[in-house]
């Protein structure tokens, strides 16, 4: 008598199947987790109040870049990532190069460079000096003689007789400051984690039903 074991379907088939339908699921997984924080972060840095761009500043990568794999993975970043930082830890702030941190005015205006406007460059542009105001009580000040424009900036007077010119506070004086904690990106960067395993399963069995 011979006996014969036939397994139909096919082991090795199933398992392989069954293995790519894992791969699918993992991917698709981890570039929703992906997305889900990239979105989050940015939500948070706009509804702080810090802007959309920099709020633009968060990035998102999936890997592999093409195909799926068990051990698919999404990285999500900064590219302004001292900016992000110190908003996310509050840190203390000192001078470098000195024993004041000079915060601008409105009256300072804006760095052509971009961020804030320096003592230094605010002469440059304006030829005007700044004069140093101690002050016992409050940030004490650097000053300058000039005059308001319509835009509230200080600028060089034009008059001869000395016609409104006037002293103007053009930047605060402090030893340091704390910088006020705005965001919490460790809170949605856990949730997004802890979503991992549901999204996974989810995915893996939304691919057994097609």
């Amino acid at each position: 008598m011979r006996l014969r074991i036939e397994i139909n379907p096919d082991i090795a088939a199933l398992m392989q199947a069954e293995i790519a339908a894992g791969e699918k699921a993992v991917s698709a997984a981890m570039r929703e987790a992906g997305t889900s924080l990239k979105s989050a972060w940015r939500g948070q840095i706009t509804g702080a109040g810090l802007g959309t761009r920099l709020g633009n500043s968060i990035r998102l990568a999936s890997f592999p870049k093409s195909g799926d794999s068990l051990n698919a993975a999404a990285l999500v970043w900064s590219n302004a990532p001292v900016i992000i930082g110190a908003h996310d830890t509050g840190p203390l702030i000192r001078s470098k190069n000195g024993i004041w941190l000079a915060i601008p005015t409105p009256a300072a205006g804006k760095s052509t460079k971009g961020g804030r406007i320096t003592p230094l460059e605010w002469e440059r542009r304006t030829g005007l000096r700044l004069r140093f105001v101690y002050r016992r009580r409050g940030p004490s000040l650097l000053v300058a003689e000039g005059r308001l424009n319509t835009k509230g900036r200080a600028v060089a007077s034009r008059s001869k007789t000395g016609r409104g010119v006037t002293t103007v506070p053009i930047f605060l004086l402090v030893p340091q400051v704390r910088l006020r904690k705005r965001l919490d990106l460790a809170r949605d960067a856990e949730r997004v984690a802890d979503s991992v395993p549901g999204l996974i399963v989810a995915n893996w069995a939304e691919g057994k039903v097609k």
